[in-house]
């Protein structure tokens, strides 16, 4: 396995495998749908390579078999505070996952964050999503008891179905 940080041409990639992922009727062949109470896309190129211009220090990590091969996976990395990365847009194609790329990918974004400083990783996820909690939570996360807004009105992050969702925060040490 091979990871990369993304190169600009990498972001077309990125974001199709992403929304394909999440949205969508080709997210119903993975576990990590979003697609029955969140509509449209999740995120876009320009959007990718807008918030990697906002903040230096973010790095977005791509996976691959082979240096040269497909994109396999991604998961976004950013400083939070100075012990702690925030882990986001964690990806695996998927027609892939049954391969436990997921977890190969969150051990390395993790290896990366301690590499780069960080003792801890934190992250949000929807509240609803509670079999990718689950998955989470066998992985050292924890929840923080902290919760956040879901950014309604916010195209950014997708059209709601619902009206009740929110953030929570998992926490893990590194």
């Amino acid at each position: 396995m091979h990871l990369f940080p993304a190169a600009p041409s990498d972001l077309p990639a990125v974001a199709d495998m992403v929304n394909s992922a999440y949205r969508g009727d080709s997210s119903r062949q993975g576990w990590t749908t979003e697609a029955d109470y969140l509509g449209g896309q999740r995120t876009d190129a320009q959007t990718l390579a807008h918030d990697l211009a906002a903040n230096p220090e973010a790095i977005l990590l791509t996976l691959r078999d082979e240096a040269a091969g497909p994109l396999l996976g991604c998961a976004w990395l950013e400083p939070a505070t100075d012990d702690a990365w925030y882990l986001g847009m964690l990806t695996v194609r998927p027609d892939l996952q049954d391969r436990k790329l997921g977890r190969t990918m969150l051990g390395a974004a993790e290896n990366h964050a301690k590499e780069l400083g960080a003792n801890r990783i934190t992250m949000t996820v929807v509240q609803i999503r509670d079999t990718l909690i689950a998955w989470y939570e066998r992985r050292g996360y924890v929840s923080t008891g902290e919760t956040r807004p879901f950014p309604y009105g916010d195209q950014r992050f997708g059209e709601p179905m619902r009206d009740d969702l929110n953030f929570i925060v998992l926490e893990k040490a590194i």
